[in-house]
């Protein structure tokens, strides 16, 4: 029977050919890697996955769907919305198993467009065990994510994502790559987590560079200076800048000085 695709789910399954072989090997999977596939939908990039891995865990919260994918005797179906999902634990999980107390996880997916930052926010949580990540998402999403300073799209998204990962636009996917095709362009992106991140309090670091970008067309000594006099900052920050203006590692810097690592 046919699938029908799910609003609610906000699928758009993939079907073409040459795009799923790009993405597949922009992803270079190898023979016994841990990889996990956020969505994996009617299995277009599931398959040639599994086929070059052996075996394949997938995330899947559609009921219909995980059923099919149970049917496909090298997947490890868990269905739940991803959210919900203990990425950490699974690293363990497949640790245990192989007997390699080191390994990480590779994630990859077609993130659903209405949830793609929430994901990408939760997997933040769990970098720690991640090795690196492919997400297909909306293109203007990732043009945020990977955004220099100085320009329209560079945000919060930008600093928070850029502070804990190298980021790169490999691959661009147009609408009717899909079925039925969304109303927007796509991309995927690759994300590495740094070696050595600076230490710092990531909710700090947040709130931060939340209050910064709050009124982006104002100098910061509005919304920054302001909030570090509240904190009683006793460095100094030029907030004669709007946010937009300011690099990540001078946010990065602020927010290490101002307290430690949570």
């Amino acid at each position: 029977m046919k699938h029908i695709p799910r609003k609610r789910f906000g699928q758009h399954f993939l079907s073409d050919h040459g795009i799923i072989d790009g993405i597949v090997d922009a992803i270079a999977p190898q023979a016994g890697q841990p990889m996990v596939e956020i969505g994996p939908g009617l299995a277009a990039l599931t398959q040639p996955l599994v086929e070059r891995l052996g075996r394949l865990t997938v995330i899947e919260l559609d009921r219909d769907l995980a059923l099919r994918l149970r049917l496909h005797g090298q997947l490890e179906v868990i269905e739940s919305d991803v959210l919900r999902v203990d990425f950490t634990q699974l690293a363990l999980d497949w640790r245990a198993r192989v007997g390699q107390p080191a390994l990480k996880l590779r994630v990859v997916g077609n993130l659903p467009y209405n949830i793609s930052t929430p994901i990408l926010f939760h997997l933040l949580a769990h970098v720690a065990v991640i090795e690196d990540q492919h997400f297909m998402l909306q293109k203007e999403v990732i043009d945020r994510m990977v955004a220099s300073p100085a320009t329209g799209d560079y945000g919060r998204l930008s600093v928070m994502l850029q502070w804990r990962y190298a980021m790169e636009n490999v691959l661009f996917v147009p609408p009717e790559s899909f079925d039925p095709p969304p109303r927007v362009d796509s991309a995927v992106v690759r994300m590495v987590p740094r070696e050595a991140p600076v230490p710092l309090s990531e909710p700090l670091l947040e709130e931060l560079v939340q209050v910064a970008f709050s009124q982006r067309r104002k100098l910061l000594r509005h919304t920054l200076g302001r909030w570090l006099e509240a904190k009683a900052y006793p460095g100094t920050f030029d907030t004669q800048r709007r946010a937009e203006e300011v690099p990540v590692d001078e946010y990065v810097a602020l927010a290490a000085a101002m307290g430690p690592k949570t």
